[in-house]
């Protein structure tokens, strides 16, 4: 299954840039980077079957473990891609929210745009770290 970020802004040369490619670089999954304009743009079609998860702070928050789950019930049910969508500053409009499979939140906190593509990064390869079988610290 193919992890697609598609994230509104322009990450450029930046301390949040370098922490994101060190993450990305780590995850053994296929995986592609999407950057739109703050406005306009076209969003690139999806593969068929996709799911779309919305990156919005009144998302569902969930455990690493859970987030893991979630990738591998979906990779194992023949999905192709996840798309994991982060708005630009004023977020996701209703229309967006409804369409999507699945409102994942990093907190009640709102996060700029840049900080959550690393935290996304460094939670998509904690995911396909412990779906690979590697030992995960917080396991209970």
């Amino acid at each position: 299954m193919r992890l697609h970020v598609i994230a509104r802004g322009k990450i450029g040369r930046s301390a949040e840039a370098e922490l994101v490619q060190r993450y990305a670089k780590r995850v053994t999954w296929p995986m592609k980077w999407t950057e739109l304009p703050d406005t306009g743009g076209t969003v690139p079609a999806p593969l068929t079957p996709a799911k779309q998860v919305l990156l919005d702070e009144r998302g569902k928050q969930m455990s690493s473990e859970d987030f893991a789950k979630l990738l591998e019930r979906w990779r194992d049910d023949g999905v192709r891609e996840a798309r994991f969508l982060i708005g630009a500053a004023d977020g996701h409009g209703d229309a967006a929210r409804e369409e999507a499979d699945v409102l994942l939140g990093f907190g009640p906190m709102t996060w700029p745009h840049l900080m959550v593509r690393a935290m996304l990064a460094e939670q998509l390869w904690r995911a396909t770290s412990i779906l690979a079988g590697h030992p995960y610290h917080r396991a209970g």
